[in-house]
């Protein structure tokens, strides 16, 4: 077993707070970029606003 502190960490798009993996990120870490649901869903209306102005 890893402790806690060893775990891999990245820093949410959203909110900018760091989070640790989790097992059920095992197979898509590379991809995850919020660390909750409701800061995905928060981002995307945010995304589309910018991408709409470039």
């Amino acid at each position: 077993m890893r402790r806690k502190a060893d775990l891999p960490e990245k820093t949410c798009a959203h909110c900018k707070r760091s989070f640790t993996w989790r097992k059920k990120w095992a197979r898509c870490w590379n991809n995850v970029r919020y660390c909750s649901e409701r800061c995905r869903r928060s981002a995307k209306p945010f995304r589309r606003a910018e991408e709409a102005r470039a």
